[in-house]
């Protein structure tokens, strides 16, 4: 009988490979969030593991007293690994004693922005034309984007540890 519990726990060096093909998959070798060239499968971590597959991955940042997310990705969304890495994310951010979590997205994607929301983070800036500059670092990032909106601008919500 399989074990359909979701179990998190954080990256270890002997999930590198792995991890560094699923990036690739989703992101390739790189994420531009802000101008900073980031590179998720070297980045601390949580793993989503499910049946002994991953499930989901989020990798993080860490700044001054904030925890940035760089990436998050679920194998099958809408199933609850999304949001059971926010909550161990935060947990790991309390427990370094950080006091925000963040994360910037793009203008076209709705759904992480709804995500995001219902996970008590706030919009917190808007930066215009972000998205365009960043295509001079990484110019494989699409024009058009999620609902046929045009990609052009990032947007960055924070949640307050504080206060949730």
């Amino acid at each position: 009988m399989a074990d359909n519990t979701l179990r998190i726990k954080p990256v270890v060096n002997t999930d590198r490979p792995a991890i560094g093909r699923f990036i690739a998959s989703r992101w390739g070798a790189t994420v531009i969030v802000h101008g900073t060239v980031f590179r998720p499968a070297e980045l601390p971590g949580l793993v989503a593991v499910r049946d002994g597959r991953l499930a989901g991955l989020l990798t993080y940042d860490v700044s001054g007293d904030s925890l940035e997310i760089v990436s998050l990705d679920a194998v099958s969304p809408n199933g609850g690994v999304g949001s059971a890495l926010i909550t161990a994310v935060a947990d790991e951010a309390r427990r370094r004693q950080v006091r925000r979590l963040t994360v910037t997205t793009t203008n076209d994607n709705l759904d992480a922005l709804r995500f995001y929301q219902r996970r008590e983070f706030r919009l917190f800036a808007v930066r215009p034309g972000a998205v365009d500059e960043s295509r001079r670092l990484k110019p494989q990032i699409n024009e058009i984007g999620c609902y046929a909106i045009p990609i052009r601008d990032e947007i960055e919500l924070v949640r307050d540890l504080a206060h949730g």
